[in-house]
């Protein structure tokens, strides 16, 4: 099975992807993530990819559909991928057509995690996490049982990341909906999204998740 799971920052995209992977052995393709990698170990596409970006030029679609191509090709008969990141334009999503085609696969679903602006900002400005362990916490809903001392490991130091603040998440907004608004028709008609409440419990997230892979 291959899904595409949207959702802005903040919205638990991360958290639920790798929920998916554990219960049905999916693989998550995160394409910031195997560009790294590809530029690291040095493979054609990561030599490729590392020229462009040391020019100070935006990786090109061609690229990021051959790093998608190569992802694919290494994985196990019968594998699922979660796609994250990708596609982010029109002819991103026209590409993976061909490129899933191509080998035999289809997109079963496009599911996007919905939230509430204000709600969001409400959890990502109050989150923080122990600087030791990254265990994490949050103001108003999951403070340390022992005030200033970290449930997990006992350390008492805590750090926030700079940009858990209003204006970024609320840019951070404005950007997710410009990415994903030209993509999100081409699958709306082939009746292939679903939207599931993003600011529901993480449980609950996950249960509604699994109710429409499982359909």
């Amino acid at each position: 099975m291959d899904i595409i799971l949207l959702g802005p920052p903040g919205a638990g995209k991360g958290t639920q992807a790798h929920r998916l992977v554990e219960k049905y052995s999916m693989v998550q393709l995160s394409t910031g993530d195997m560009l790294r990698a590809a530029v690291k170990a040095g493979t054609p596409v990561g030599l490729q990819a590392k020229a462009v970006m040391e020019a100070g030029e935006l990786v090109s679609d061609d690229i990021v559909s051959a790093l998608i191509c190569d992802a694919l090709d290494a994985l196990d008969e019968g594998t699922g991928v979660i796609f994250d990141g990708y596609p982010r334009t029109a002819p991103q999503a026209h590409s993976l057509d061909t490129i899933l085609s191509d080998r035999g696969r289809v997109l079963d679903h496009v599911i996007e995690l919905e939230v509430n602006e204000e709600a969001l900002i409400d959890r990502i400005t109050g989150r923080f996490t122990c600087a030791n362990c990254g265990a994490g916490y949050h103001d108003r809903y999951k403070l340390p049982e022992m005030e200033g001392t970290c449930d997990r490991c006992g350390s008492t130091e805590f750090k926030r990341r700079k940009d858990d603040n209003a204006e970024t998440v609320r840019q951070r907004m404005v950007e997710y909906r410009a990415k994903t608004a030209p993509i999100l028709p081409i699958y709306e008609e082939r009746d292939v999204v679903t939207r599931v409440d993003g600011m529901d419990d993480m449980d609950s997230v996950t249960e509604s998740l699994v109710k429409v892979v499982e359909g």
